[in-house]
């Protein structure tokens, strides 16, 4: 084949590195992108940030004292430029002037925000330090210090607290921990036994069982001021049928246990007062918080949206490195890093402005949701509030994604309010949010003796005017974590 040379000439769309940076910091979270900040913080001197949160922190001295640090008195800003028009430093425009333009940029603040200041007396000022949080084998050790004196005997219970798992029980078989013990230590199978029943008669009750069965029947034994046959028939429902009654299959229980409805009742109250996880309360794990992005409120003029300004970081150019750098007319590194803190103020301002504006879209289109709750949601495809403001899809779906609204029915994600669509019987359109909330009233409002089943909650839906399959009811209610017909059912 023939080498040859040819010239072609074409156009293709490159995203400039300022653009990049608006669409990276508009698809990130709030904690996200506190980490972003951070990261560029450490890399660019020109950029500092005017709420620090160590600014008005406590410290303690080397003599014990403790004092208060403020922050350090701020160098004088710059003179500020002739104000260009507006739009010639917008997103799409480049911004000339290097440190002439500093000042505008600057810094970033809100006015009609009050912030007010805590003295430092106030308690709310003050650092809480977090209690140390006892974990179950901490718990089963102390309580073994206090019951057990011999030492092998210590180890042998030690050896069971640590073969539990979070929840409590034991996983592994007594051979199985005895074939793993050196023969040289002379330890029967019968010393793991005595050791395991000193564990199981520790608090919580149910710790060191070995299926949930055990579990349950050890709590059922130290409940206090129990009638005995109701006890006696609460033992026999989770060592024989425990299956029949998570099933509630509560006739073939009455039928094996030989009972009426009543003590079948009373053995059922007693055995909900069981916990089949003893050790699921000294987990450690912690709670994920959700702070929101906007807050939803209501007015004299409407449903407002307004931005959380707590999450929201105020930065600023450094003014001491923008004096000198206007002062000595320097290039290089510091001119550069210079653009750089001003290109991220603005894309962080755009990014707030994005978010609010699309926050503001959303309500005004679900303002029933507001008003009455969920089964009033409306259907909302991300098409109809990107023709409305103007934007992408694409740049919709960036917004939407991590983004959250507090409002007064609760905390929700912004991709919440949207969702498919189901026909009516009157042509028009219900949102599938709107038919989970109802699908969720029924089941709150059904009889517990004789509750709907997914035939039935469709054709009550039919008569509201909402065609829906079985199919889509029992995939709602599993969306829900509801459980089915037969496990609702209850004496």
């Amino acid at each position: 084949m023939k080498q040859t040379l040819q010239l072609r000439i074409s156009q293709h769309l490159a995203l400039t590195p300022q653009l990049q940076q608006s669409i990276r910091l508009l698809q990130l979270s709030t904690l996200e992108l506190h980490q972003e900040l951070e990261q560029i913080l450490s890399e660019n001197p020109m950029l500092e940030r005017v709420d620090d949160p160590l600014d008005n922190s406590i410290r303690l001295m080397a003599d014990g004292a403790i004092t208060a640090n403020t922050p350090p008195a701020e160098a004088p800003a710059p003179e500020a430029p002739a104000s260009a028009p507006e739009g010639e430093n917008g997103l799409d425009g480049s911004s000339e002037g290097g440190a002439d333009n500093a000042a505008s940029d600057s810094e970033w603040s809100f006015d009609d925000v009050a912030r007010t200041s805590k003295a430092p007396d106030d308690d709310d000022a003050r650092p809480q330090l977090e209690a140390h949080e006892v974990t179950l084998r901490e718990h089963l050790l102390e309580q073994m210090r206090l019951t057990v004196r011999g030492h092998r005997d210590r180890a042998l219970v030690e050896l069971i607290v640590d073969a539990l798992d979070d929840n409590g029980y034991l996983e592994e078989s007594l051979e199985e921990i005895h074939a793993r013990l050196p023969e040289e230590l002379e330890i029967e199978l019968d010393d793991l036994q005595v050791a395991l029943k000193l564990v199981q008669s520790f608090e919580p009750a149910g710790v060191g069982a070995r299926n949930a069965s055990e579990c349950l029947s050890i709590q059922i034994r130290r409940m206090p001021k129990v009638p005995l046959v109701t006890r006696r028939q609460a033992l026999e429902i989770v060592g024989k049928h425990l299956t029949l009654f998570a099933q509630r299959d509560f006739n073939k229980l009455k039928k094996a246990l030989d009972c009426d409805e009543e003590d079948l009742r009373e053995a059922q109250a007693v055995i909900k007062r069981c916990n089949p996880h003893p050790g699921a309360t000294f987990a450690s794990d912690a709670s994920d918080f959700v702070v929101p992005d906007v807050i939803v409120k209501k007015t004299k003029h409407g449903w407002q949206v307004m931005l959380n300004h707590e999450v929201m970081p105020r930065l600023r150019v450094n003014a001491l490195y923008a004096n000198i750098l206007k002062q000595n007319k320097g290039e290089g590194s510091l001119t550069s890093q210079l653009q750089e803190a001003k290109w991220l103020i603005k894309n962080m301002r755009q990014r707030f402005d994005t978010i609010l504006r699309v926050a503001q879209a959303i309500v005004d289109r679900q303002r029933n949701f507001f008003s009455h709750g969920a089964v009033a949601m409306r259907p909302l495809v991300l098409r109809e509030i990107a023709d409305t403001l103007g934007l992408h899809e694409s740049t919709i779906s960036r917004v939407t994604t991590q983004k959250y609204m507090l409002t007064p029915h609760g905390m929700f994600e912004l991709k919440y309010f949207f969702g498919s669509h189901v026909a009516t019987e009157a042509g028009g359109e219900a949102s599938s949010t709107a038919i989970r909330a109802l699908i969720k009233q029924l089941i709150g409002a059904e009889d517990p003796r004789n509750p709907f089943s997914d035939s039935k909650i469709a054709d009550m839906l039919g008569e509201q005017g909402m065609v829906v399959a079985r199919r889509t009811v029992a995939k709602y209610r599993e969306a829900l974590k509801i459980p089915p017909v037969n496990l609702r059912k209850s004496l």
